[in-house]
């Protein structure tokens, strides 16, 4: 099993903001709000167009060998441009399955336009057979390909009617679900200088990710009800021996 599951977390991109809507004397609070403001009044949502996210945090669970590892990627002061490097540099080396919860719709559309930006590099990830064959019917980019799973994408039946919030999928099945704060809570989070506090909830985030993916392996008989309850009493005994005070609150929540 050689598996990367992870989440992004975003905030507004200001310096884009300053750019495209002539803002250059304002503070970034203030350019923060005239984006959401602009996006409110033309869809009803201040959830921003995905160019205009800046990556503040990437997590991720990586099964692997006989291990089982939860991090964020760079550190809380890596920049944007490493932490995007460090992701597409894992799937070069490793050229592990992704799986996400909205990956398909969100995550992996942000990591796109901002590895443009940056001028970032990734043969392996926007390969579609044209080098290697293998990835002519399997690849990163197909929607209905393994080699990405989008878990929200899938357990829908690709309805965006049917789908469903990971929060409450995982809480239904005994997992922990959102804990410390929400995607909402971010920008907040992060203009009071909290970007520790970003990456452990992108963290808890990333392993009820990971908890519906082992699920839904076992639902489609890529495990076994034995390897399940391996699966899961290895993720137990990792956090387990992780002092992370998050990582201990994720670790008692988990009832299922």
């Amino acid at each position: 099993m050689n598996v990367f599951v992870f989440d992004i977390e975003t905030v507004p991109d200001v310096a884009a903001g300053r750019k495209l809507l002539d803002l250059e004397e304002l503070k970034d609070e203030d350019v923060a709000n005239a984006m959401f403001h602009l996006r409110r009044q033309e869809s009803g949502s201040e959830f921003l167009r995905h160019h205009l996210h800046r990556v503040v945090a990437i997590s991720a669970v990586l099964r692997s060998g006989e291990k089982v590892k939860v991090w964020s990627l760079g550190e809380p002061d890596s920049d944007e441009a490493d932490l995007i490097r460090r992701f597409f540099d894992g799937i070069e080396r490793f050229v592990p399955t992704l799986v996400s919860w909205n990956g398909g719709g969100f995550d992996l559309p942000v990591l796109h336009y901002r590895a443009l930006l940056h001028g970032i590099s990734a043969p392996h990830y926007w390969e579609v057979g044209d080098e290697h064959r293998d990835f002519r019917y399997n690849n990163y980019l197909g929607r209905f390909h393994s080699r990405h799973t989008d878990l929200m994408d899938v357990l829908s039946g690709y309805q965006a009617r049917a789908c469903a919030p990971l929060d409450q999928i995982a809480s239904l099945l005994g997992f922990p679900g959102k804990m410390g704060m929400s995607g909402a809570g971010v920008w907040d989070s992060y203009c009071a200088g909290d970007i520790a506090g970003i990456r452990n909830y992108c963290e808890t985030d990333v392993l009820n990710t990971y908890l519906v993916y082992l699920r839904f392996e076992l639902m489609r008989g890529r495990l076994t009800p034995e390897g399940y309850a391996r699966e899961t009493a290895l993720l137990r005994a990792t956090l387990g021996e992780d002092s992370k005070p998050h990582l201990q609150a994720f670790l008692e929540a988990w009832t299922g």
